[in-house]
């Protein structure tokens, strides 16, 4: 059962990330990446990882994703216009061509990384918020405060778009 809900889990996911790519509609993208972080917070929870899904679902699929969906209504953005004369071209060749590239790179990654023990669902023990909490906050402090401030740097600048469009 396992394996079946994590097939169906990952497919969501890269489902959904493709639609992230392929919409053209910035909210409609934005939902998109809504199901992402939703089916990645069920392949948590089938680790056994029931902290991080939980946060992954409270931060990211809620905080995150308003921050986005606020900085995408502020600047006002429309849907993308559609190119015209190569489109067909990199339609055509596009397709093809990136998925000879990801089974190069999956060949390659496959054959340079070593093979490890096999993932046990239900096994993860380090995701309690002890654990989580002293890992934040000692070994990934500065990831973790260098984001915050790249977070508040991006929504100053939709900001200052914003106003910049108004005047």
């Amino acid at each position: 059962m396992d394996i079946f809900l994590f097939i169906l889990f990952a497919s969501i996911a890269v489902f959904c990330a493709v639609n992230v790519v392929v919409q053209t509609h910035p909210i409609t993208s934005a939902l998109s990446l809504v199901g992402v972080m939703g089916a990645l917070a069920v392949l948590y929870l089938l680790l056994g990882a029931e902290f991080i899904a939980a946060a992954q679902i409270v931060v990211y699929a809620g905080a995150i994703m308003v921050l986005f969906v606020f900085v995408i209504m502020l600047l006002n953005a429309g849907g993308e216009a559609k190119s015209a004369g190569r489109s067909q071209m990199v339609r055509w060749l596009g397709i093809p061509l990136f998925t000879i590239f990801i089974g190069l790179l999956s060949y390659i990654v496959q054959r340079s990384v070593p093979a490890g023990p096999g993932v046990s669902f239900g096994q993860f023990t380090g995701g309690t918020p002890r654990d989580v909490g002293r890992l934040l906050f000692t070994q990934y402090l500065l990831p973790f405060e260098a984001t915050s401030v790249l977070v508040l740097i991006a929504i100053l600048g939709a900001v200052v778009l914003a106003r910049k469009e108004i005047e």
